[in-house]
């Protein structure tokens, strides 16, 4: 049996700020289910609601030195389904109002990484492999690589890394390599890029292998227009580089059992689907009619393609859609949206926050669902969008482009509707196929079995990172 270590710096069910925390939360079991022993360590942020918190097992603490600085350690643990999940707890580091976005941000998780590595003899779990993701645990493989390999039970740890988001890579001023992360000068070639320290970079340099979360995004990040940078270490690095698509947690996104939605139903009673959107007009105030209802769900940043729909606006209400959007984001786009839902009273809704219940009952609602991201590295919205028997209208770029296969009607294949290009004219062609594919009833019959029958689980993903595992 495989014992691996999957370090995060967020993991469902207990603390989600986005994509990596579902990944955290849904890999691991899928891993367990098909025979390893995956285990999943975390920092115990003061933000993990109290009742995720009161049964956690105190298992010990102890002093970790790094550079300069000696920080208590604590060490607590809690089994989910065949999870084991281990939390770091130091007040100073992790009692903070949010996960991420703090000054010491740096040291923050310099002292996670390191309380990684210290904390497997202790706890009597030494991993075949140990699994950091994104620049938050991108030191450990640096850490394993420079002074653990050493230490008598760390010989054998092979490293991965996986990159859910190139666009965020841990850049500091050059003077924390001592400082905070504790390593000599010999070290800064590895983690020195352009004019910073560049954590990503390392990880790419060290880990054992380096994975995407989908496998466009592994050879779009090659190129400088997605790379943000990094596609000359990249390059370097290809062969160590694979994309393996992420997969949803089909126990939680399931309309069968949820428990946030109107009306339940599954692929052999999707006829039933009606009533979730005739709950969700009612819901919005939104006029009943026989008009297709779009949706979007998501941040509301430039990487999500805000300004496409920005600019085509007026166009999309044109088509005689109803549209609710849910998410909260840069405040120009708020602000536009908010002016949106009074000049279209009728058709459109903006709710500018978050709220999961919601958007669980807007997957359910919706006929089609809008995401015209600039990027996306993998992309979970369609995937759940398509489990409820939603089409998604998508951008065909990353992930986007490996879940969502146009949907042909000569051949009654596909599961949804695609634009090549990141034009605000292109994604509004997609849109007016997807309405004139609503009203043809039978094609838009067709084309939501598909979309529900698309196996979006991660069980063939969990099996080809066994498979990496295995392999390195």
């Amino acid at each position: 049996m495989k014992k691996i270590l999957f370090a995060a710096s967020e993991a469902a069910p207990f603390i989600k700020v986005g994509g990596l925390g579902d990944v955290a939360g849904a890999l691991p079991k899928a891993l367990c289910e098909a025979g390893a022993d995956c285990r999943v360590i975390l920092p115990l942020y003061s933000s993990i609601p109290w009742e995720k918190r009161e049964d956690l097992t105190p298992l010990m603490h102890f002093d970790i030195r790094n550079a300069w600085r000696e920080q208590y350690c604590g060490v607590l643990t809690k089994k989910v389904g065949k999870v084991t999940y281990y939390f770091i707890d130091n007040e100073y580091y992790f009692n903070r109002y949010r996960v991420y976005g703090e000054a010491d941000d740096a040291e923050r998780f310099a002292f996670f990484s390191r309380a990684v590595l210290e904390v497997l003899p202790r706890v009597g779990f030494i991993p075949d492999v140990l699994h950091a993701n994104d620049w938050h645990t991108a030191l450990i493989p640096v850490l394993q690589d420079c002074e653990y390999c050493h230490r008598e039970g760390y010989g054998n740890i092979k490293t991965v890394f996986t990159i859910h988001n190139i666009e965020f890579q841990g850049k500091f001023d050059p003077y924390i390599l001592g400082s905070v992360f504790g390593l000599d000068e010999s070290k800064k070639p590895m983690l020195f890029y352009g004019d910073c320290i560049n954590l990503m970079k390392g990880a790419i340099e060290t880990a054992h292998a380096v994975t995407t979360v989908s496998e466009s995004y592994a050879g779009e990040i090659l190129d400088p227009y997605f790379s943000c940078g990094l596609h000359h270490i990249l390059a370097a690095r290809q062969f160590k580089v694979c994309g393996i698509t992420n997969g949803i947690d089909t126990d939680v996104f399931d309309p069968a059992t949820d428990k946030n939605i109107a009306t339940n139903y599954s692929y052999e009673t999707r006829s039933q689907k009606f009533r979730n959107k005739k709950a969700l007009r009612a819901e919005m105030n939104l006029p009943a009619g026989d008009m297709p209802l779009l949706a979007l769900v998501g941040r509301l940043t430039h990487q999500k393609g805000l300004d496409l729909l920005r600019m085509e606006f007026e166009n999309v209400m044109a088509t005689g859609a109803q549209m609710i959007l849910l998410g909260t984001g840069d405040a120009e786009y708020e602000e536009f949206f908010r002016e949106m839902q009074g000049r279209y009273p009728d058709a459109f809704r903006a709710i500018i926050g978050f709220d999961a219940a919601l958007a669980q009952r807007i997957y359910a609602g919706a006929d089609l669902f809008l995401i015209p991201s600039k990027f996306e590295p993998c992309g979970l919205t369609q995937m759940i969008s398509m489990r409820y028997g939603t089409l998604p209208v998508v951008h065909a770029v990353g992930g986007l482009r490996d879940t969502v296969i146009p949907y042909d009607p000569t051949t009654g294949k596909g599961n949804g509707v695609n634009f090549l290009t990141y034009d605000s004219g292109d994604m509004m062609d997609a849109i007016r196929r997807a309405v004139k594919l609503y009203y043809d009833k039978p094609n838009y019959a067709k084309a939501k079995a598909n979309a529900m029958r698309t196996d979006v689980s991660w069980k063939q993903s969990a099996g080809k990172y066994l498979a990496l595992y295995e392999r390195i």
